[in-house]
Formats: C-alpha cells, sequence, structure tokens
C-alpha cells in the first residue's frame, strides 16, 4: 500500500509565539514543555513518557488560547503580520506534543499510547474548534481577506487559504449552530480513533496457522523463515503463523501452491474488522457516514463529498467521478483479457475450477512467467533494503540536485529500527533531518507514509528546516536473510521518499503552506513521479546488486522486467480505482438509515460493473484512508488525478532526460521548493507548459 498521512492537528505548525503573549510555565520535567536541545532540534523521544502528553496538551492549548487573545485583542488594525502570520504561527507547544502523538499512535501503538490517545485527540479537535469557530479571530481574518493589496503571490495565498478554512470550520454559523458542529466533530473524532483502534487489534490478531511444512511448498525463504519465528514467539514452536500484514498476505497470495492456504489468507484479510464481534467497524461506520452528511448539510453542502471536494484541485465529484471513469473502463476491459489468459493457464494445466479473486496474484505470476520467462521471485536477491536505500533513492536525489545524506548513530529514536539522517543540500548546509522506519510490528498499522516532527519555516531572514519520516513494513531480516523487496516494495520505498523530498526542499515562507501542506490531490505528485526512477536502468544497476555475490542485476532479467511492467495492470488499477469510486459513493450519500456494509459494497460493484475476480483494494471496514480520519475522505481518487499529473509530467524528463539537472532544477523550483505559495495548476504548467490529459497515464498503463 502507498499511503500518504497527513498530519491534520488542530493548529497550524509553529516555533514562535506572539511577544504580546505570556508563555505558560515550563515545566522542566516534560521535555514537550522546553526547546529541545537535542541536534536539529530533533525530539528527545528517550525523555518522553506517557504522562507528559495531556500537561502538555493542557499547556498547549493554554498557550494558544493566550496567543488568540493576543490576535483579537490587537488595537492596531488587522494585518497580514499581526492576525494571519501570528495565527500561522501560533501554538509551539501544541504543534510539538501533537505532532509526536500522531507520529507514535500511527507506528509505534501500544495499549498505553492507544489509551494515551483516546483521551488526546477529542481534546484536540475541541480547541481546534474553538480556534477556528471564534467570531473575533474570523472578522479580522475576514477584514485582511476582503482589504488585502500589494501582498505578495505567497501571502494572498495563506490569507485566502485560513479564511476558507474558518468558513469550513463554522466560521459563518450562529452560535446554535456551531455548537451542533462542535458536538458532531467531537463525535466524529472518537468514532475515526475506535475505527483505527479496532483495526489496529484485527490486524494484530490476523493470523493464518499451518502446521503441514507440505502446505508452504511455493513459499520465500523469507516468508516461511518469519512466519516460523512469530510461530515460535507465540508459543507454537514447530509451526508457522503468517499475518495479513501486506508484505506477508501477498507474499502467501502469490507464492503459495496451496490453494486452500491462499483462500484462507485472502479471507482472513477481507474480513478485517466486520467479523461480528466486539472490533466489528459496522457500527463506526454507519456513524460516521451519517455525522458527515449532517455536518456537510450544517455547512450549506447536500452532501460530505461535495463539502470534501469544494476545496481542492477537481472542485466538484462529478469531475473527480468522471476522471476515474476515464480510467476504470479501459481497466476492467483489461481484466477480462488478464482472467481468460489465467483460466486458460488453469485448464490446460489440469485445473477444475474457476479462477476466483484469491488465485489472482497467483495464476497473474503464472501467465506471466510463461509469457516472459520471468519470475519475480528472481529480483528479490538483488532487492535488498539498505542497497535500495542508499543506491537507489539517494543516489537519485544526489544526481538531481546533489543532496547527501549521512546516518546520526546517536540521534534520538522513538523505536530501535529507526534511522536518522542528516540530510545536506550541494552548498553542504543542512537541508533537513530524514528518519526510516521499514519495518512491521504489532504496535504498527499497515502500509507505508511520510510525514513530519517538524516544518519548514522561512519569513524574514528566519530559516528553519524540517524532520521528516518515512513509515513502511517490509520483511524484516532473519539470521539467514538480509530484508529483501519485491518490485512493489522498491516502488513504494521510492513513492515514499518523493514525498519525503518534497517536504525536505521546501523554501515556502509559511508554515501554513510548506512542503506537503499543498491541495490533497495535488500532494501525490511527487511521490507517485518518484516511482519512475526506481526502473530507470542507470539507477537499477547501481542498487539492484546481488545481496550475496555483489553481481548486479543482468541486463537480460532487465529487459524482462521492463518488458512485463504493464503485465496485470488492468487488475492494479482497477483494484485502486474501485475503491476510489467506494469512497465517493459512500459521500455522495445525502440521507440513510443504518447500512448493510456488505450489502452497499455489492450495490457499487454492480453499478460501476467491477469484476467478480477482483476486490476493491480496501474494503470499507479496514479502508483506514477514509474512515481513520477525515484526510481523505471522499479524496482516495487524488492519487488517480495526481496519476495523471504524474504521467504527464514524467514526459518532460523522458524527452529532456530523465536525470537531467536542468529539468530536475525546474521541478524543483516550481513543484518541491513551492509548496502551497501559489496554485497547483499554475505551478504545474510553469513546470510542464500545459494542463495534464489522461493521455499519458493510458499509454504509461497499456490501455491507449
Amino acid at each position: 500500500m502507498k499511503k500518504l498521512v497527513l498530519i491534520a492537528i488542530a493548529v497550524m505548525c509553529s516555533c514562535m509565539t506572539l511577544q504580546a503573549a505570556k508563555k505558560p510555565t515550563v515545566n522542566s520535567s516534560n521535555p514537550f514543555m522546553a526547546q529541545y536541545t537535542t541536534k536539529y532540534a530533533i525530539p528527545p523521544f528517550n525523555l518522553i513518557k506517557m504522562e507528559h502528553y495531556m500537561p502538555a496538551l493542557k499547556a498547549g492549548i493554554e498557550q494558544q488560547n493566550k496567543e488568540i487573545d493576543a490576535i483579537v485583542n490587537n488595537n492596531e488594525a488587522p494585518t497580514f503580520e499581526n492576525t494571519v502570520l501570528a495565527l500561522d504561527n501560533s501554538g509551539e507547544i501544541l504543534n510539538k506534543v501533537a505532532l509526536v502523538l500522531y507520529a507514535l499512535n500511527e507506528s509505534d501503538a501500544t495499549p498505553e499510547m492507544q489509551a494515551v490517545a483516546k483521551e488526546f485527540l477529542p481534546a484536540l479537535t475541541a480547541q481546534n474548534d474553538e480556534v477556528y469557530m471564534n467570531d473575533r479571530l474570523f472578522a479580522r481574518i475576514k477584514a485582511v481577506h476582503d482589504g488585502a493589496k500589494g501582498l505578495s503571490t505567497a501571502q494572498t495565498r495563506l490569507i485566502d487559504k485560513y479564511y476558507k478554512k474558518m468558513v469550513r470550520n463554522g466560521a459563518l454559523l450562529n452560535a446554535e449552530q456551531k455548537a451542533e458542529l462542535k458536538e458532531l466533530n467531537r463525535q466524529l473524532s472518537e468514532l475515526q480513533l475506535s475505527f483505527q483502534n479496532n483495526l489496529m487489534t484485527e490486524i494484530a490478531s490476523n493470523i493464518v496457522w499451518v502446521d503441514d511444512a507440505k502446505r508452504l511448498s511455493g513459499l520465500s525463504q523469507a516468508c516461511i523463515d518469519g512466519a516460523a519465528k512469530l510461530a515460535a514467539d507465540k508459543g507454537q514452536p514447530g509451526k508457522w503463523a503468517f499475518t495479513a500484514t501486506a508484505s506477508t498476505r501477498l507474499d502467501v497470495l502469490g507464492g503459495a501452491h496451496d490453494r486452500d492456504l491462499r483462500r484462507d489468507m485472502y479471507e482472513t484479510y477481507i474480513n478485517t474488522a466486520s467479523r461480528g464481534n466486539e472490533f466489528d467497524n459496522t457500527t463506526n461506520i454507519n456513524k460516521i457516514i451519517k455525522l458527515r452528511m449532517r455536518k456537510a448539510n450544517l455547512l450549506g453542502f447536500e452532501t460530505y463529498g461535495d463539502y470534501a471536494v469544494d476545496n481542492v484541485m477537481a472542485k466538484k465529484v462529478d469531475a473527480a467521478e468522471s476522471l476515474l471513469m476515464q480510467i476504470f473502463t479501459p481497466a476492467i476491459a483489461k481484466v477480462k483479457e488478464e482472467v481468460a489468459d489465467m483460466q486458460a493457464y488453469v485448464n490446460n494445466h489440469g485445473g477444475n475450477f474457476k479462477i476466483a479473486p484469491y488465485d489472482y496474484y497467483y495464476y497473474a505470476a503464472k501467465v506471466k512467467e510463461q509469457k516472459y520467462n520471468f519470475n519475480e521471485d528472481e529480483l528479490r536477491p538483488y532487492f535488498e533494503l539498505n542497497n535500495v536505500v542508499k543506491n537507489g533513492i539517494f543516489y537519485v536525489a544526489n544526481k538531481l540536485w546533489g543532496i547527501t545524506f549521512t546516518e546520526i548513530k546517536d540521534a534520538p529514536k522513538y523505536h530501535p529500527e529507526v534511522i536518522v539522517y542528516d540530510v545536506k543540500d550541494a552548498d553542504g548546509k543542512h537541508l533537513a533531518v530524514f528518519m526510516t522506519d521499514y519495518f512491521p510490528r504489532p504496535t504498527k498499522a499497515p502500509g507505508a507514509w511520510m510525514s513530519d516532527f517538524a516544518f519548514e519555516y522561512n519569513y524574514n531572514g528566519k530559516m528553519e528546516r524540517p524532520i521528516v519520516y518515512n513509515v513502511a513494513s517490509f520483511a524484516p531480516p532473519t539470521k539467514e536473510l538480509p530484508s529483501l523487496l519485491n518490485i512493489d516494495q522498491v516502488e513504494t520505498l521510492f513513492h515514499e521518499f518523493g514525498h519525503a523530498i518534497h517536504s525536505m526542499l521546501t523554501i515556502a515562507p509559511f508554515r501554513g503552506g510548506s512542503g506537503t501542506n499543498v491541495d490533497r490531490d495535488f500532494v501525490e505528485l511527487p511521490s507517485q513521479l518518484n516511482e519512475h526512477w526506481a526502473w530507470l536502468p542507470e539507477v537499477l544497476k547501481n542498487y539492484a546488486v546481488h545481496y550475496k555475490t555483489g553481481e548486479v542485476i543482468p541486463q537480460q532479467l532487465v529487459d524482462k522486467m521492463l518488458e512485463s511492467n504493464k503485465f496485470n495492470m488492468g487488475f492494479n488499477t482497477t483494484e485502486l480505482v474501485g475503491a476510489a469510486l467506494l469512497d465517493i459513493e459512500w459521500h455522495k450519500l445525502n440521507w440513510c438509515g443504518d447500512i448493510d456494509v456488505k450489502a452497499f459494497e455489492r450495490s457499487v460493484k454492480r453499478r460501476i460493473n467491477m469484476p467478480e475476480e477482483v476486490e476493491f483494494r480496501y474494503r470499507t471496514p479496514y479502508f483506514k484512508h477514509i474512515f481513520g480520519d477525515d484526510m481523505y475522505s471522499c479524496g482516495y481518487y487524488t492519487y488517480l488525478w495526481a496519476q495523471v499529473l504524474e504521467a504527464d509530467a514524467w514526459e518532460r524528463f523522458k524527452v529532456e532526460g530523465p536525470l537531467n539537472t536542468k529539468v530536475a532544477a525546474d521541478y524543483r523550483k516550481f513543484i518541491l521548493e513551492t509548496g502551497d505559495s501559489e496554485d497547483a495548476m499554475t505551478l504545474y504548467k510553469k513546470f510542464r507548459g500545459a494542463e495534464p490529459t489522461p493521455d499519458a497515464l493510458l499509454r504509461n498503463r497499456g490501455f491507449k
């Protein structure tokens, strides 16, 4: 899974306070309530304890409230500096503690952390409401917004961003309506956290047990060793325990000769959080949908989808859906061809069954091997994690922009497996801190993502650089094997690093518009574009080195891989677009009673003509993107929207040179450095010269 987690904190980021506001009393024993003294102000994770979060939250709320009071009680006329910039820079303590809590509640959600988050997040939501429903603050923001003259594009953009944010958060409502909206937000915060906690609990218990070694035929040794270790850890030595996390699940579905094992794994996964037990998310989903509907209506929108899409590039739900169908229709046609090839393989090899969803990965691999004389497992020995990182993603960044990465061995870490790097620009100046956290654990959410512990700031001579991290769940090393990646995981690594580069290179003047704080349907452009460099011959041969022999990947194997890179694209596209369409269908509802979630999914499948052999990439009960928080609700389509941008943008690199430093400099200037300082489409056209069309994407996927 390629997922970006953007922190929806209650305040915009800050390390500054207004002179007029008094700082709360510093508690020297609480790391959040003092200036970090670590190198580059990395959070001192070794000093942070569970009992520090809530006091820091309360102190942060107190601090920000004083700062907001200083803004609204200012006797001077509202200006950009004394109102908008002051708001953008408010909440130093609140920002620090929220960034750490969000990160650890995703990457190391121990029961103790979950308990803290259950108390912390609703309080943070309530503070968000207090700030953005403040009538006097809105009056000043509106005065600046309505009278803005002679300001820079970045200043005007930030003013407009806060004005719209306050309107979308209820600034124009009356007192009674605001009280209702606050209650809706409180309930949504609690329900979304409950959804996440149920999912985390289910993931930890999603295990397929095997006690017969014969059933392991076809699986990679790394997968078998990992399952043996987990079984031993659980007190069952001599057995194998397979989790349903992505890396293990896909190994089993794609490699296990035992069809029953594949079916067990598939059904274990697709029934996550929908088994009718105490961790079933059906009730949460129904409540969330109803509350979102009411919230949208209260704010003047017919549906929550209308509300969600109004503030991004697409503007209208119909525009997003239209784009998806332009991609989905040729994708499902391609699925029919893929299924026909797989069914022919089954029939020709003595199978007496019809291809089922849990057969897709396995028989796709068989057909691929037959068509191209190529088995993806041949690649794994060449995709050792450390090589892909240091000689892959770091190599590309260095070739394009001269960036270097040096490990800071004594840096604070939130988990021993984290690696911390000092990132320097071509001139040797410190650019960012970059952290990697690549192995699964029971307390880590599924998937892969990027986020920040600190955001960039660059205004009036004051420069602060970001602290960025990537998280994933790749197969960990064992005594016998290092961590070896498959093709999808290599792409995931490059994808999330694309997000990281977006944040690391930003020089936007204000925190509210720095790095990845851009339109949601623009934010996936850098991540998805970065995937292209993974398979560039020069890059590939630099990192794809056999972990045992040191042999560079043979050209013959590279040729087979590149020749087959459009294979199974119908399936990959259909499951992704199907999930995006499912998300939209949930949020197009404008009234409903209690909904049978599985029946609703079936109805969506019928309406969009989803092939029976393909499941949504995420079924509703574990669709964390859209029900775990609001960030991607009616927004999962943005992956496809951004893929249109990415495919079109790559055309320029293809023509002028994938490692052309002039093109890379333009890309850095217009896309990566600028953040949200200018309209996203305007920036894109500055880089590309014109608006994008889906043609390049359809060609890349073999649909045109």
